[in-house]
């Protein structure tokens, strides 16, 4: 008669440590040294804060009328709302929002001209940042723009797509807001040069 304790206790504490190491908080990776995300320190917490914040609204707290429609970014839910002028379309979208708070901008502003395929150039303050990025990068898929933006009254803020889509729901741009491109297309379409935008 063979004794398996051995065999057993060995695929215990295999099993053990195995669950130990999959219960530890996952951390995002810095891709090719850019430091494009925050570091999610303890995942689940993030996504619990999230999905619970993640909810509808109501327009009227917010704006006195609905005129040429209203964009409200909460910058806290990581969430982009959208009320039609007729109150019959009303939107939520997951959104990036800004890297730290001294890049946030809180308040009300409106979108000034709408680009399909938008072209980008750093602001001048980013390249000081980041003096490898180029200094222009035209519409297409490496586009930190994505497929669409809304511009802003503010100098250099927009809401626009983007193509790396692991920046939705994080801490990941250096200012504006961004979208799947299947959302901000959609958007896109809905707003109109005047649509009323506030970010809280």
């Amino acid at each position: 008669m063979t004794d398996n304790r051995g065999t057993a206790f060995n695929r215990r504490v295999f099993l053990a440590g195995s669950a130990s190491l999959l219960a530890t908080p996952a951390l995002a990776q810095n891709v090719n040294g850019a430091d494009t995300v925050e570091v999610e320190r303890d995942l689940s917490q993030v996504v619990r804060r999230n999905a619970s914040s993640f909810r509808t609204l109501d327009w009227r707290p917010y704006f006195s009328d609905l005129r040429n429609g209203a964009v409200l970014v909460d910058i806290d839910s990581r969430a982009l709302h959208f009320w039609d002028e007729d109150q019959t379309t009303y939107k939520l979208y997951p959104s990036s929002v800004p890297l730290s708070e001294d890049l946030t901008r809180r308040g009300r502003t409106s979108v000034i001209r709408k680009v399909e395929g938008p072209s980008w150039a750093p602001t001048p303050s980013m390249k000081e940042r980041n003096p490898e990025w180029p200094d222009f990068v035209p519409p297409g898929p490496d586009n930190p723009l994505g497929t669409h933006a809304l511009y802003l009254s503010w100098t250099y803020y927009r809401i626009h797509g983007t193509h790396d889509t692991r920046k939705i729901g994080r801490r990941s741009s250096n200012g504006c807001i961004g979208l799947y491109n299947e959302h901000i297309a959609e958007l896109y379409g809905m707003t109109k040069v005047g649509t009323q935008v506030l970010l809280i």
